[in-house]
């Protein structure tokens, strides 16, 4: 069995000489999916009415199947959308609410999620209420209590992150989503990191809906994504639409996600691919390995910059936040600029966020780092 490291780097496109520790913001798609996808656009190219009108809608089912398959579901519940905020889009924007009724959150929510929220409350007169979850964060169980306590009879429906982007913790979603099903409050999961970096079985986690994205821990091309919709959820799915409303209105879903026009599916078509990269190394090998990883990097930047990590392993998958051990200002402009000059200098790709009023950096673990990388992110920041 092949090791993990730098000797498999050239499975990727990856920069020779620079240190990738940002796995996480985008992804990074192996060579083998990419060579997958260009054979879909061939075929799309060769014989475009052949492909759009013939072939498509059975391969873009075909590949539902298979990617449904890994988390435990069915690929009639599955559709494909370019991204996470995609699926969310689909999901906030279907649902009708009335005003006053309440959106449930946390200040941890993608940027772009929250802005959909928003938007949706300014066009319905919802309102938004964001949960504060402590950051470092050590207890799943008082992030529990603090959403449980912030539901009313007026919840309409809670958005959770899986796995939040910016402070990188996994959230205890299993008993916040039991909670919510037993008092009839619809629950949104927003997965974007979490297929490939935790095990999923998507109807055993009970929530009405959840999006992920396949272009990140899964390997896939990039704007591979899908929207799962559970078929035992009290909310009708013939409501579900497409943020793009086309020609198969009012199938409903999947229906109507599988066209909403003429586009590019080829990154959807090869997640096959994909999928079966990862069943080469051992899916399970590599969420393990990424795990391990992470918490090892994590522990010898904690040491070198005398900090502490932002969470603990129970609530760290692939992605690990730790507070940045260079004076700078808590902005975004700040931070972008402080990793834009670890690229220009060092050749280090590692991410820089502010949060909570501090700049804190997110490192990634996927199966081509090691614990080199994370000792070169150490040394260009003493």
């Amino acid at each position: 069995m092949r090791a993990f490291g730098r000797s498999i780097r050239p499975e990727w496109l990856l920069e020779e000489g620079m240190t990738f520790l940002n796995h996480g913001s985008f992804g990074a798609t192996p060579r083998r999916v990419l060579a997958a996808q260009d054979r879909w656009r061939l075929a799309m190219e060769r014989q475009p009415v052949r492909f759009f009108i013939d072939e498509l809608g059975p391969a873009i089912r075909e590949a539902a199947h298979a990617l449904a398959r890994t988390m435990g579901a069915r690929g009639e519940d599955l559709a494909f959308v370019e991204n996470a905020t995609g699926g969310c889009n689909a999901v906030l924007r279907s649902i009708r609410f009335e005003p006053g009724d309440e959106i449930v959150g946390t200040g941890h929510i993608y940027p772009a999620v929250d802005a959909t929220i928003q938007y949706v409350c300014d066009c319905t007169g919802a309102v938004p209420v964001m949960v504060e979850v402590p950051f470092p964060a050590s207890d799943p169980d008082e992030v529990t209590r603090r959403f449980l306590a912030a539901l009313t009879d007026r919840t309409r429906l809670v958005v959770l992150s899986h796995i939040t982007s910016a402070t990188a913790l996994v959230l205890p979603i299993e008993p916040i989503t039991a909670a919510c099903r037993e008092r009839g409050i619809g629950v949104l999961i927003d997965g974007a990191h979490a297929p490939g970096m935790v095990p999923l079985d998507l109807p055993a986690l009970g929530a009405d809906w959840y999006t992920g994205n396949a272009h990140k821990w899964l390997n896939a091309a990039k704007g591979c994504a899908f929207l799962w919709t559970n078929p035992d959820s009290r909310f009708d799915r013939v409501s579900l639409h497409p943020a793009v409303i086309s020609l198969s209105y009012p199938a409903g879903f999947p229906d109507e996600f599988d066209w909403v026009g003429t586009r590019d599916p080829s990154a959807w078509l090869s997640v096959t691919e994909a999928l079966a990269f990862l069943d080469e190394w051992g899916m399970e090998r590599v969420r393990r390995h990424n795990h391990e990883l992470v918490l090892a990097g994590g522990a010898l930047l904690a040491d070198g910059w005398g900090v502490e990590p932002a969470a603990p392993p129970a609530m760290t998958g692939s992605i690990l936040a730790l507070p940045c051990p260079v004076e700078v200002e808590p902005t975004k402009e700040a931070c972008d600029a402080l990793r834009l000059r670890w690229w220009r200098e060092h050749r280090v790709e590692a991410m820089a966020v502010a949060f909570a009023g501090r700049a804190w950096v997110r490192i990634s673990a996927q199966i081509y780092n090691e614990l080199a990388d994370y000792q070169r992110l150490l040394e260009i920041t003493r």
